[in-house]
């Protein structure tokens, strides 16, 4: 993904009001994220618990996404909707997101569960489990990596539709 400024992310920010941005709290490594290995880039807000950001690089420009935690988590182990970790790694919790224009603001939202940490970028670039003698190995992880970058940016167009 393209690195982008904190500005630039401010001023992509989908479905949230003003005084929602105008609390965004970066975080404190923001300047040494290495945008070359994510295919987004979330975080969890320092300040306000229960909120996230996402931003995604679309085809358009940047996408940002303020996520809402749920209070409470799956009651088993939930599998990642956007990198289908198999390890599992990671606790997957249900995040949702206020919807584009005027679905959102009549109250429509959208969710899916997602890693809590938002590591999905590296749990797409290790290699599989259990793989078969023969196997090419970077071919796995390049269609892995494309398929979350593929869910992601589909989740985003999702958010932003106004249909």
């Amino acid at each position: 993904m393209r690195a982008f400024s904190q500005s630039e992310i401010l001023a992509a920010f989908t479905g949230a009001t003003r005084s929602e941005v105008k609390r965004v709290t970066f975080p404190e490594n923001f300047n040494e994220v290495d945008f070359d290995r994510l295919e987004f880039f979330g975080w969890r807000d320092r300040k306000i618990p229960r909120r996230s950001y996402v931003v995604v690089d679309a085809e358009s420009g940047p996408v940002a996404l303020l996520l809402t935690r749920a209070e409470a988590k799956p009651r088993g182990r939930a599998m990642c909707s956007w990198c289908n970790d198999v390890n599992l790694t990671n606790e997957a919790v249900l995040y949702t997101v206020r919807r584009a224009g005027a679905a959102g603001r009549r109250g429509a939202t959208l969710g899916a569960l997602v890693c809590d940490n938002f590591g999905c970028s590296k749990n797409a670039r290790q290699l599989p489990p259990a793989f078969h003698k023969g196997t090419d190995l970077d071919a796995v992880r390049a269609e892995r990596i494309a398929d979350l970058r593929r869910r992601v940016t589909a989740f985003a167009a999702e958010v932003c539709s106004e249909a």
